[in-house]
């Protein structure tokens, strides 16, 4: 279908239905049983509670079972009973436009920064919209300068590619996200804070965002604090911001944080309408959901000339790199970037593990003179991983191995490159000088 249909379909989609009518049939924990609707209401439409002493609740019909829909809560039931009238609502959609850039805002584009409402832009956008068609996507665009050495040398990134930071709690993520923010060439930024806790959003925003990023930034968040519905949807509105701006011809810098927490956010909803729980207590739904969201992510349509360059952080329950959501999602992007606590222990910041992080767009980015300085690098890196205790224990002794008289040698001017601290600068061209001078001895 032309992109002028799509928006036309789109469009149609989201114009008001005649005023249909419910009644809540039982409340429990987020949980809305609605009887009344009839073939009228579908999954993912929202209908609008109002008690008699004015209390209002929204919710999103999630499953229909024994003709009764079952909606989950947006925000607190208190105040509501059973028996109440239950309106049809529109469909979530978002007017997004310029006066966007520079704001704080929910995942209903309400304003969270105390200003008033932005303009909104002349068509409304489907939050939940299908990703585009992938024959008629783009291609990646050429390399992008992260800004991070780390990155830039071990897991260099193109215009429109997805990366995963996977890291425990503490690490740094949301320090490296302000650095990456900094340090990209994009033309928007999109912040996606899922589940972020109250009192950082400020911190975050004041600190580690300052206002000269902040301008051409969006941010949406949804705390901690809210429904599982409004941070499962923090996720949709920041990508539907994203693909405006994309569609738009604009190269977009997406950041969410984090995709655990999205995953978090839509198990809380499955089990609420009583799917079952299958891997570790994640019921398939959030499988489903997954590639759905993370696939809108990357180039549009050709001939757009916009992208999505997005990175998502993935939250690692002790460290196990292998539980369900961080492998699902390591299996849907294009590289991964692995955040080491015991690195960040040692004073190297950003600590990233660069023998576990890879870009799978790495063999098209680096150049020919580039590539054997990264595997000479990662040689040596390995090959000292294997005696560091021993020469930390005072154990080793030279003269046995030369490799690794090379790489004790080596490793410490390497590891010095890859340090980074928060404010500094850097591009691809600085990274392997940098690198190539370690590397020579120097």
């Amino acid at each position: 279908m032309p992109p002028d249909m799509r928006a036309a379909a789109a469009a149609l989609d989201l114009l008001p239905r005649e005023t249909l009518h419910g009644t809540v049939a039982g409340l429990g924990g987020l949980a809305v049983t609605l009887e009344g609707f009839g073939p009228m209401a579908a999954i993912g439409d929202r209908v609008r509670l109002t008690a008699p002493n004015g209390a209002e609740a929204l919710a999103e019909i999630a499953a229909f079972r024994d003709g009764r829909a079952e909606a989950i809560a947006m925000g607190p039931l208190a105040g509501l009973s059973d028996g109440l009238r239950a309106v049809l609502a529109p469909r979530p959609a978002l007017a997004v436009s310029d006066a966007w850039l520079g704001r704080v805002l929910d995942p209903m584009g309400v304003p969270m920064d105390g200003r008033p409402p932005p303009a909104p832009g002349a068509l409304p956008r489907a939050t939940h919209a299908p990703a585009p068609p992938a024959g008629q996507r783009a291609r990646l665009g050429p390399r992008m300068g992260l800004g991070v050495r780390a990155l830039d040398i071990f897991a260099p990134v193109r215009q429109g590619q997805r990366l995963g930071l996977f890291a425990a709690s503490g690490v740094g993520k949301s320090t490296l996200l302000a650095m990456l923010a900094g340090g990209v060439a994009a033309d928007v930024i999109v912040f996606a804070l899922v589940g972020e806790r109250g009192r950082e959003l400020r911190e975050f925003i004041e600190d580690d965002l300052g206002p000269a990023r902040l301008a051409k930034s969006v941010v949406i968040c949804a705390t901690s604090d809210t429904a599982a519905p409004m941070r499962r949807e923090a996720a949709y509105a920041a990508m539907t911001v994203a693909e405006h701006f994309r569609d738009q011809g604009r190269q977009v810098l997406l950041l969410m944080d984090s995709v655990t927490r999205f995953a978090l956010a839509l198990r809380e909803i499955g089990l609420a309408v009583r799917e079952p729980p299958a891997t570790r207590g994640y019921p398939p739904s959030v499988f489903t959901e997954l590639p759905r969201l993370l696939e809108r992510a990357g180039p549009g349509i050709e001939g757009c000339g916009g992208a999505i360059t997005a990175l998502f952080t993935v939250l690692v329950e002790g460290d196990d790199h292998d539980e369900p959501v961080a492998d699902a999602v390591r299996g849907i992007l294009d590289g991964h970037v692995v955040l080491d606590r015991r690195i960040a222990e040692e004073g190297r910041y950003p600590p990233v593990d660069v023998l576990r992080s890879l870009s799978r767009t790495a063999p098209g980015v680096l150049d020919a003179h580039e590539r054997p300085l990264v595997a000479q690098a990662r040689r040596m890196l390995s090959t000292y991983a294997e005696v560091r205790d021993l020469v930390r224990l005072g154990a080793y002794r030279a003269g046995h191995d030369e490799a690794a008289d090379e790489a004790v040698r080596l490793a410490p001017a390497i590891e010095a490159v890859l340090a980074q601290p928060k404010g500094e600068a850097s591009d691809p061209d600085q990274a392997f000088a940098a690198l190539a001078a370690a590397l020579g001895g120097a």
